[in-house]
């Protein structure tokens, strides 16, 4: 096989997979509907994006034409956007010619179910359906085909594969995310900033892990961009799952609301501005303080912190002293000095960004407890960090 068939053969079987995904699209809306609270009007959007993802992989035949296949890449989804996770991992590994084999969270197994329909014809994409995580964990660091691992979730999850990293030839821990933060400078865009941060706040209950949870806004700029997203919360529908207005469904993971009530406990000085717990149904948190000590928390859910400042210098070394890289987005013209402490200490930064869904073929990953990467070198170990693309880690140029 020339390399042009190679890739033809292996762009044709990403094609039906986009098929499939496509297909299965009302089945998927309503399994996460029903698995975690997942309106249908956000899955929908999430299956779009990855059909579109997958039937643009051509583009990336540039970063790996060179590599090779690991052999067998294994993950284990998390409970938010599986059909996303699926594109991106999965249209790689088939790019790149590796078998994946995945597992889902137990949190989704009605998705987990129409997931393994979807793969079922595709024997380079083996789905574990029902198999408890911790025992799919196991069974990929035993297995000798598995050479390529691939996790996110909570910092101790990443610290236990850690541990045994030796398994395999490369290990990936992505996440968690921490709070997220964005900061408007003095001479940002108001409405721009406000929408995006309102945007990004809140799209699917806050329950992707690159969702801004505080925002820290030069004081000059504080009320009006701080109405602006007031008035935009107060317009999201939050309500049932399969209705198709509803912005935010029921919080349906116990874990989440938990986390969201220990939040509001941490956050006590603060001002709780709108919002609220009632069971599943949470309506969008957005507090307000002038505290600098603020907790440095793995959150997830509607949950967003303002904070007022004065001094670009000094608001800057606030944000860095968080334990996690994961991801800040910036409005305005900061000094270059503070745009180069941004970059070197999170892993994704986005200048001035416009978006809804972040784009699925930007790059992906964190710095500091929020990601890194082991790789074997010969009979040495490499660890980096910081953001990733995906179907170039999952081809080796060894």
């Amino acid at each position: 096989m020339t390399h042009t068939d190679k890739f033809k053969a292996r762009l044709d079987e990403i094609q039906h997979l986009a098929d499939a995904i496509d297909r299965n699209k009302t089945n998927l809306m309503e399994a996460a509907a029903y698995d975690a609270g997942f309106p249908i009007k956000i899955t929908s959007i999430e299956v779009d994006l990855s059909v579109g993802h997958l039937r643009t992989m051509d583009e990336e035949i540039p970063w790996v034409e060179n590599g090779q296949s690991y052999g067998t890449v294994a993950t284990i989804f998390p409970y938010d956007a599986p059909t996303v996770m699926l594109a991106r991992l999965g249209g790689a590994a088939l790019l790149t010619g590796n078998t994946l084999r995945f597992s889902l969270s137990s949190q989704t197994p009605r998705s987990a179910s129409v997931l393994a329909e979807i793969c079922k014809p595709f024997p380079s994409i083996e789905s574990f359906v029902g198999m408890d995580n911790r025992k799919f964990g196991r069974s990929c660091v035993e297995d000798k085909e598995v050479r390529l691992f691939f996790i996110s979730g909570a910092s101790a999850v990443g610290e236990v594969y850690r541990r045994q990293h030796q398994s395999f030839d490369k290990l990936f821990f992505a996440g968690p995310g921490g709070m997220p933060a964005a900061i408007v400078f003095e001479d940002a865009n108001v409405t721009s900033a406000a929408s995006f941060i309102a945007r990004r706040a809140f799209i699917n209950g806050g329950q992707y892990c690159t969702t801004l949870k505080k925002a820290y806004l030069h004081t000059s700029l504080y009320e009006e961009i701080r109405n602006q997203i007031l008035d935009r919360v107060q317009r999201l529908k939050v309500g049932g799952a399969l209705d198709p207005e509803t912005d935010i469904g029921p919080i349906r993971v116990e874990r989440t609301r938990n986390i969201l009530q220990n939040a509001l406990e941490k956050f006590r000085p603060a001002r709780l501005l709108t919002g609220s717990i009632n069971d599943e149904t949470v309506f969008p948190l957005v507090l307000e303080t002038e505290n600098t000590g603020i907790p440095d928390l793995e959150l997830f859910g509607p949950f967003l912190l303002l904070i007022p400042f004065d001094d670009p210098n000094e608001a800057a070394m606030e944000l860095i002293k968080t334990r996690y890289g994961f991801l800040l987005s910036f409005f305005g013209s900061p000094a270059e000095k503070i745009k180069a402490i941004f970059y070197s200490h999170f892993g994704m930064v986005h200048d001035n960004p416009d978006f809804t869904f972040t784009p699925l073929r930007l790059p992906f990953g964190g710095k500091k407890a929020s990601g890194w990467i082991l790789e074997r070198k010969g009979n040495d170990w490499i660890e980096r960090d910081g953001a990733f693309i995906y179907s170039k880690e999952l081809a080796t140029d060894s």
